[in-house]
This record gives C-alpha cells, structure tokens and sequence, in this order.
C-alpha cells in the first residue's frame, strides 16, 4: 500500500474519527482517573482526530524525553506533554500535513491549559520507516510511543530499527497495534479501505515477535490485548477468517536479554512510588507487582526494571551469581489462544 494512499485516507476522507468503518482504530479501553482529567483538557478539534486503537501512557514519565511515531493530530503528544512536566518533552512525527496542521495550530493552547510556560511539544513531518531522515539524535529517547500506525507502515521492520537507534541504552518502544491470528494475503493488503482501517496491514502476531528481535528488542512484553470486532459485516465478512486483537506492547532496548525467561533466584520489591501506582506497578500482563511484597522474578525482568527508569522504584534482591535453570511457568503461547469468545476477556500470562 502507497504512503499516498494513507495520506489521503487520514488527511481526506476522514475528518473525524466518527469517519471510520470499523472499531479498529478507535478502541482505547478503559482509561484511568488520572488520564481522564488530562484528557479532558485537550481541544476538541485535537480529540475529534483520534484514531487510537491504545493506552500509551507508560509510567514514571516525569522529566522523559518521548518520541510519538505517527502522532496524526497531537492527541497523545499532548496528554504526554502533560505527563512529563516542563522539564521533559514530547516529539511527534508524522507523514501526513493536514494532520499537522491541527496539531502545530493548538500549540499556545496546550502550553496555556497545562501551565507550561514554554510549549514542551513539537512536530516533525516525515515517514516513520525513514527516521534516518529526520534531525533527531541517535540515542536521545527515553520512551518512543505509537498508537495503532505501526500497521500503516510500508516497512515494519525499518520502523523497529529506527526506534531503537534512537532510544537510549535501558529506554523503551511503549506502543499499541492491530494485529492478526494469521498471515495477511496479498490481495487485502492491497485493499484500500481495510488499509487505512487499521487491518489489512496489521502484522501477523508471531511475525511481530520475530521482527522485534532482529530489530535489537529481546524479550517483548505484553501488557494486554483484547479482541476487535470490526463492527461492520460487510468489512468483516471481506476479512473472515481472519481474527484480529488490539494489543500494547513494551519493548525494552537493553542489549543481552536472554530468548527464555532464566531463574537466578532474583526478587524485586516495589516502594508504591510512582505516580497513579501506590498499590502495585503492572510491568506487563503477567507481572502485576504489589507494593511492598517480595516478587520472585527470572532475570530478563530483573534488568528490565534494574536498568531503565523504573529501577528508582524498586528494592532488588539477588545478582547473576547462580543459575537455576528456566524460571517455572514460562510460556510463549498465542495472544488468540487465551480470548474468551464474545467477552473481550483474556487470562493472565504464564511466563515467571
């Protein structure tokens, strides 16, 4: 599919997200009081442009300095701009000028309604599989978000190579993205419609993981997932079989992470320090971390939280010294496998 063709669609022929022919695009889940109240600060016009499909608010972002790919209209730029304080900022990137242009013109309101007394924003116009390109320094990122574009890329895996130069050593890829139960056939990836719709696009969910790897990210986390239902029978019927699920993923760029969960005996033990988080920190979706409690963990976790921002939070028990062998439980199973048919519902994981 062309970069013009996406263009078109985002720029074009939706003005809105009430625009699209499918949920795809536009199912964030549940969002937490903290972000509500951010939420509810943005401009409409920015709100009315949304076409997430996730939540990519990480924590601990005070004082970060982001990297949002794809950013269409500013809507995550500048609830982040909120999240990380003057002292941080927010980068936003995207190929499409009409989106742009409402983002870059509600600038001075955003700064005025989040009290910052110089905007901590700004935007680049340019392709996310060229980051290259862009005047952006190689290392300078502490977190790189996307919300539901990474499946509008000509080139996935150029988009994954990108970030990870520019993220710093312990930084992370925090994003959501449509994906697929199977591979997509060429035939409906030319579809242009189901393109711009967030599915045709969309990775086959074990070609992700792959990917992720050869680009420099061990260990990909999930943090949830939840099926998409299209909502549209004439568009689901053009899809059929296919099943697609909405999922966020963490991936951390910490060079050495083993392809296995491995036990050293290690142990973390959360302070209930960060904001929004007194009573335990959700690392992913099988790592929920109570405050106060010692949280046996296999190593790759231990450095994922020893070695990035997070570790400020965290008591840590144990070194590499002794090894144990695999940390018991660790699996590797199908996101699909664990939905619960018709309820959105989906089991915890089962790795350490």
């Amino acid at each position: 599919m062309k970069h013009e063709a996406v263009q078109t669609y985002y720029g074009e022929t939706l003005q809105g997200s009430g625009d699209l022919q499918t949920n795809a695009c536009c199912t964030a889940g549940a969002v937490p009081d903290h972000l509500k109240a951010i939420l509810a600060k943005l401009h409409d016009e920015v709100l009315s442009r949304y076409y997430g499909c996730g939540l990519i608010a990480p924590e601990a972002l005070e004082g970060m300095r982001i990297l949002d790919l794809g950013c269409g209209a500013g809507r995550d730029v500048y609830a982040l701009s909120a999240m990380v304080g003057e002292s941080g900022r927010v980068v936003g990137v995207d190929m499409t000028p009409a989106q742009l242009e409402v983002a870059r013109r509600h600038q001075d309101f955003h700064a005025e309604a989040f009290g910052h007394a110089g905007s901590n924003v700004e935007f680049h116009e340019g392709f996310i599989e060229k980051l290259d390109a862009l005047d952006l320094e190689p290392g300078s990122f502490d977190v790189i978000v996307s919300n539901c574009v990474l499946n509008l890329a000509t080139d996935k895996a150029a988009v994954l190579r990108g970030a990870q130069r520019l993220l710093r050593p312990g930084g992370e890829m925090y994003f959501s993205d449509v994906y697929a139960d199977r591979r997509i056939p060429a035939a409906l990836a030319e579809d242009e419609v189901l393109y711009g719709e967030c599915l045709s696009g969309a990775l086959y969910w074990n070609d992700f993981l792959t990917m992720a790897r050869a680009a420099g990210f061990g260990d990909p986390r999930r943090v949830e997932h939840r099926p998409l239902t299209i909502e549209n029978p004439a568009l689901e019927a053009r899809v059929a079989p296919i099943r697609f699920l909405s999922a966020t993923y963490r991936l951390f760029n910490l060079p050495g992470l083993e392809p296995a969960c491995e036990d050293y005996g290690q142990a973390v033990i959360y302070k209930g320090t960060v904001p929004g988080a007194p009573h335990a920190l959700r690392l992913d979706d099988h790592h929920v971390i109570e405050t106060g409690r010692v949280f046996p963990v296999c190593g790759n976790t231990w450095r994922m939280l020893a070695e990035t921002r997070l570790a400020p939070h965290f008591d840590f028990i144990g070194d590499f010294s002794t090894h144990y062998g695999i940390f018991a439980g660790c699996g590797g199973d199908s996101p699909f496998d664990d939905l619960v048919a018709g309820s959105g519902a989906a089991s915890s994981g089962g790795c350490c």
